[in-house]
């Protein structure tokens, strides 16, 4: 939700105008007691002179080089003491290095000792992947600085959650790292989450990533130095260096690598994968109970109802309005739905009414859950609850009375049977823009100002949880927070965790220990049911606990083709396949044709929900006739197409590939796919290509160098790598391209929800490559259990030209069948088949 009101922040160009390049002149350190073993390097580093930029200098480092795999590189800089913040491994586990022998992993680490610089160095070819030699380290207590040079012209992606372009700018470009909420998708500003990870894509020499695990805020420039020299910098607020460097060289074994190091996402449960709908503002839970019905007058599918804020008293977690959703009604709805084979979810915001008599409050304050400051009374700012306190998730106590609210709340029997949960306002959103914070439900008086951290006097600071003695809110170095300073509009930066760490090292933590939190909590309310959680806030590493979607954007084509960048990202290179975005826009009002484009794109994404602000038109796709067309078609061809991308995003949980794919990792070589950002793969095989242009009747986009295949028609496209246009498409069709060499399990036909839908049987459609033959692959399973055990069929299907097989697994027991197979590109090919064929075993099968 967006912010409703005005910040005083630092202006955009005030913030760029501060750049480190003083830091440039200092002499860096010196590698001494330099040790090196069959997979590890290991020295010490010792400052050279002192030079303090913004800080004071850590005058002694130490540095750990290992070879944790073949492809995986890791390099650690941190300080002898092991006093500066590093992210608690129960945030985010770091995977053990399995002690590959230097002289046989794909990456080399070469060091000069006086100064101390490092070359990572690709041993296939000799490729320099990352540079330090031209720039000294900085590394002080509350600025860090390394630089790498970089080729001309670099192709980088990643570093989300932005909205610029998704190849990244290399001239002047600086990327923040610091969770803010991001109303409207501001360009050149840090977003919702943050991942500090990039890939570099080097044609035919190979893609490679690397990843800082560095929580802090951070300006990430990507720039050339007045003599031309192409840089990447990093810029932090503290922290540590843990660099890990992942070979590829395949674009989509980067996004493998990077899963195994952040950890693999989530396996999803099948009915999330359905259309939902939501909006903040509808009045009561009649009106919600009346949108279900017009969809279904409408014939519109509707798997998913949403409850934002509205179904709260006065927006309090854990209640409901009783005038406007009372609590019986709301459940009868919620059985209605139930019982149609339809769900239910509600949103849960982390700021809780500090109000004496609101029993979540006053249980949470009892089990020591919550934020404190220095006098051990709560932290307090205001949000839409009032003012409100905020769970300390680095607390047990915040865990146990997370659950505890949520299995009350949340009780089949006697609460409201919800089927998953929201967490929004995660980055923190505090409605305080200052320390002088003041409204007409708290004054500032009443609340805290500069709260002094209960830690402050420990004698003997704990390892790893932060340096004493720095300014935790106003360091001098300045990130290009679009906000403002770091405190501004969230928790104040010098707060102290349950663990002893700061707010000013954790804050981009919140969000992703948020929703982790939420999924413990209702892993403990079905402890054998896939949880299923969508988080606004983000760091690395989320998907292993949510889904996310983009936030407050807007209804405008700019963010519909926004829409498509952020997706490319996330899903192809954080880890985070279960992404999309508010369809038709969140902000703004809504125009029927755009919104019909929407309906169809965003039944292309792994997410599908329409969402829309309190002050927007309402948007429901029912709404125009026009939309409800679009609407029908796009989820009718989604369902169909279920099982299909079900299967690449569980693929995603298990091993990390990517179930979105920018054409680059199909097409690595073809340097015109390098900069493509309207168009997608789904899954192997199909490929997006959605009109991007406003009342346009016409795309042109690009079909790389293969056998393509029109997946409406079955036209067979011969492509030599060429730009092309489709012209005449009403507001009711989406180019979609099947990749030569697929073959496709459908469903044979659709259904009102996903329930109804497991029912169908299944229809192959093979489409040939230019050597005839084709390739497939089906996952199926009962869609809901956390682990299926062997209860899983993992099929794979092929066609050598004249011959289908089907091989693999096949330990889902079901009793559906093939019912038909169609070869395209052979004339009229579709066969319906006399004896369908099971899917219970393997079969071969000529047709």
């Amino acid at each position: 939700m967006a912010f409703k009101f005005i910040l005083a922040a630092l202006s955009a160009t005030a913030a760029l105008a501060q750049l480190s390049e003083p830091a440039t002149q200092c002499r860096g350190y010196r590698a001494t007691n330099v040790v090196q073993g069959d997979s590890y390097l290991s020295a010490d580093l010792v400052l050279i002179a002192n030079c303090s930029v913004f800080s004071k200098d850590v005058e002694k480092l130490k540095l750990l080089v290992e070879y944790q795999t073949d492809t995986r590189l890791h390099v650690l800089i941190e300080d002898a003491d092991e006093q500066v913040y590093q992210i608690q491994d129960r945030v985010l586990p770091r995977p053990k290095s399995q002690n590959t022998p230097a002289n046989k992993a794909a990456l080399k680490f070469n060091f000069t000792q006086n100064p101390f610089t490092f070359k990572v160095i690709r041993a296939s070819n000799g490729d320099i992947l990352f540079d330090t030699s031209s720039s000294p380290l900085n590394f002080e207590s509350q600025y860090v600085r390394l630089r790498t040079n970089l080729p001309q012209n670099p192709y980088l992606y990643g570093l989300g959650e932005h909205s610029d372009d998704f190849r990244l700018p290399t001239v002047g470009y600086t990327r923040t790292l610091w969770n803010a909420d991001g109303a409207f998708l501001p360009t050149r500003s840090n977003l919702y989450g943050s991942h500090p990870v990039y890939f570099e894509h080097r044609g035919n020499s190979g893609t490679h990533g690397v990843f800082l695990l560095n929580a802090n805020g951070m300006d990430v420039r990507i720039d050339q130095t007045d003599s031309g020299q192409q840089y990447l910098e990093y810029n932090t607020l503290g922290g540590v260096l843990d660099l890990y460097f992942l070979a590829g060289p395949e674009p989509a074994s980067v996004s493998k690598q990077y899963a195994e190091v952040v950890g693999l996402p989530a396996a999803m449960p099948y009915w999330t994968f359905g259309f939902h709908q939501c909006k903040y503002g509808w009045p009561n839970i009649d009106h919600v109970a009346e949108v279900v019905a017009n969809y279904s007058a409408a014939g519109i599918p509707l798997e998913t109802v949403w409850g934002d804020i509205d179904y709260m008293d006065a927006h309090r977690d854990f209640t409901v309005d009783p005038n406007r959703f009372p609590l019986d009604k709301v459940r009868a709805l919620v059985d209605s739905l139930h019982s149609n084979n339809q769900h239910y979810i509600q949103i849960l915001d982390p700021g809780i009414s500090r109000n004496g008599s609101y029993g979540p409050y006053a249980r949470g304050e009892q089990k020591g859950a919550f934020l404190r400051v220095a006098d051990g009374s709560d932290y307090r700012g205001m949000q839409w609850a009032g003012q409100v306190v905020w769970p300390d998730w680095f607390s047990p106590a915040a865990q146990d009375w997370w659950t505890s609210e949520i299995q009350a709340f949340y009780d089949p029997k006697t609460g409201i049977d919800v089927d998953g949960l929201w967490n929004d306002m995660n980055e923190v959103s505090n409605f305080c823009g200052d320390t002088n914070c003041f409204n007409s439900q708290s004054t500032a008086a009443s609340l805290p100002r500069r709260p002094v951290s209960r830690y402050t006097r420990r004698a003997s600071p704990a390892p790893k949880l932060g340096l004493p003695g720095r300014d935790l809110f106003n360091p001098k170095y300045r990130i290009n927070n679009h906000l403002g300073a770091i405190y501004a509009s969230t928790l104040w930066t010098n707060i102290t965790n349950a663990d002893g760490s700061r707010q000013y090292d954790t804050h981009n933590l919140y969000g992703s220990m948020m929703a982790s939190a939420s999924r413990a909590a209702l892993l403990a309310r079905r402890p054998n049911k896939r949880p299923f959680v969508l988080t606004r806030s983000s760091f690395a590493g989320v998907g292993r606990a949510a889904a996310h979607w983009f936030g407050d954007n807007a209804s405008t084509w700019e963010h519909y083709r926004t829409s498509i960048r952020q997706m490319l990202a996330f899903a192809a290179m954080h880890a985070v396949p279960m992404v999309g975005s508010d369809v038709c826009g969140f902000n703004g009002v809504a125009e029927q044709y755009m919104c019909a484009r929407w309906a169809l794109l965003g039944a292309f994404q792994p997410f599908y929900r329409n969402h829309a602000d309190i002050t927007a038109p309402d948007q429901e796709f029912y709404r125009w006739p026009i939309v409800a067309a679009a609407a029908r078609k796009a989820i009718d061809v989604r369902y169909r197409l279920l099982d299909y991308i079900y299967t690449a995003v569980w693929r995603a949980s298990v091993d990390g590939t990517p179930a979105i794919n920018p054409l680059w990792f199909w097409y690595p070589g073809d340097e015109a796919t390098w900069t493509v950002q309207t168009q997608w793969g789904l899954g192997d095989s199909l490929l997006i290509s959605p009109v991007v242009d406003e009342n346009s009747t016409s795309v042109t986009f690009y079909l790389p160098k293969d056998v393509w295949y029109d997946f409406w028609t079955g036209e067979k496209v011969v492509s030599a790598g060429e730009t092309k246009t489709m012209g005449t498409l009403d507001f009711t069709d989406i180019p979609v391209h099947i990749r030569g060499g697929s073959i496709l399990a459908l469903r044979s036909k659709s259904a009102n929800t996903t329930a109804e839908l497991r029912k169908q049987n299944f229809a192959l459609t093979v489409a040939p490559g230019s050597d005839g033959t084709a390739k497939g692959f089906l996952y199926l399973d009962d869609g809901e259990s956390l682990d299926v055990g062997n209860a899983k069929s993992e099929i794979t299907f092929k066609w050598d030209g004249s011959v289908l097989t089907a091989e693999g697994t096949f330990g889902y027991h079901t009793d559906l069948v093939i019912e038909s197979v169609t070869v395209l590109g052979q004339g009229e090919a579709k066969k319906a088949l006399a004896k369908p064929l099971s899917l219970s075993k393997g079969f071969t099968f000529r047709p």
